[in-house]
């Protein structure tokens, strides 16, 4: 079996190796500088791994790996370009480098070789592997509406907010291991705890990321800290100050989200000290620790020996303690 680290230098020199021949170069140009940024490569980390639980040659899927890598890369672009994004991992956003046509047509080009990357498999798994990746591609798009959607409402709830994450992020995870599972011929019983193990984890890891965008390290965290806060996005955190907050407090927020003009820091440090006064901040980690948890229960059902799961556990964990 091979440790996360040897998966990840495996992925990192097949994207690295990924030819760029045809023209325009402009056209190109983003895709590769954008998948040349780094990144921490989880989702392609995760399939292989979800892979190896039942085979020993994760190389054989670097081709489907890395288009799900490529996927989740075109996803950013649009992102970036729909958040008015300057920095992504601490490096210009391509709308930013080039344009916004650019971003949205390299991000086009982008999916459309994800596809061909994850058709590189066995020819007797692809309706499987496609059916999976196409309802993913879906559901993440419903995702980003409801995201968008939320922004103009101001009764989200938490379930509501939690079931877009799930489209919007955990869907992407768990079909990355729910694909290497169906590709290492493991059960459908297995794929499909494989699938729900991600889902729990991603939902514990866009938490996580809705805290770091707060409590993070601007450094390490490759974007500017409080952006959330400044563009008035409805995260777990902002939700749920709502929900727990007196009437001064509540009248306080409600100031800070409807102020038109105002100073970006002065901003999220008044709403940051809110957080911080109502307990939202624990309240965070506790809710991360529970999908975190519950996601254990699925992995400890897999039906593998307990030692094969160790390189995959260790990594969730990693996710987990994550500074960035």
């Amino acid at each position: 079996m091979r440790s996360a680290d040897q998966i990840l230098s495996l992925i990192n020199a097949y994207i690295d190796s990924l030819p760029y021949n045809r023209k325009p170069v402009s056209l190109y140009e983003p895709i590769r500088y954008v998948l040349s940024i780094g990144g921490k490569r989880i989702r392609p980390t995760l399939m292989l791994l979800g892979y190896n639980l039942f085979q020993d040659d994760p190389e054989r899927i670097l081709a489907p790996a890395c288009g799900l890598e490529t996927y989740h890369n075109y996803t950013l672009l649009h992102d970036d370009l729909m958040d008015h994004a300057d920095l992504r991992r601490g490096q210009p956003t391509v709308h930013k480098r080039w344009n916004a046509n650019t971003a949205i047509l390299s991000g086009d080009s982008m999916l459309v070789l994800a596809y061909r990357y994850v058709a590189q498999c066995p020819v007797e798994k692809l309706p499987a592997v496609m059916q999976l990746f196409t309802e993913t591609a879906l559901e993440i798009g419903e995702g980003q509406q409801y995201d968008m959607d939320f922004e103009h409402r101001n009764d989200v709830t938490e379930e509501e907010y939690i079931e877009m994450i799930r489209l919007k992020t955990s869907v992407l995870l768990a079909c990355a291991l729910k694909m290497g599972a169906l590709l290492a011929d493991a059960s459908p019983a297995d794929a499909d705890l494989l699938y729900k193990f991600g889902e729990q984890i991603g939902l514990a890891f866009q938490l996580q990321d809705d805290f770091l965008d707060v409590y993070g390290d601007s450094r390490l965290f490759g974007k500017s800290i409080g952006g959330d806060i400044v563009c008035n996005k409805k995260t777990y955190m902002l939700i749920n100050a709502f929900n727990r907050a007196d009437e001064a407090q509540r009248a306080e927020l409600a100031h800070w989200i409807e102020l038109k003009t105002f100073d970006p820091a002065e901003k999220v440090a008044a709403v940051t000290h809110l957080y911080n006064i109502i307990g939202i901040d624990k309240m965070a980690e506790e809710k991360i620790a529970h999908y975190f948890e519950c996601s254990q229960k699925y992995l400890d059902a897999v039906s593998v020996a307990p030692e094969r799961k160790t390189e995959l556990m260790a990594y969730a964990a990693r996710m987990m303690n994550r500074k960035y």
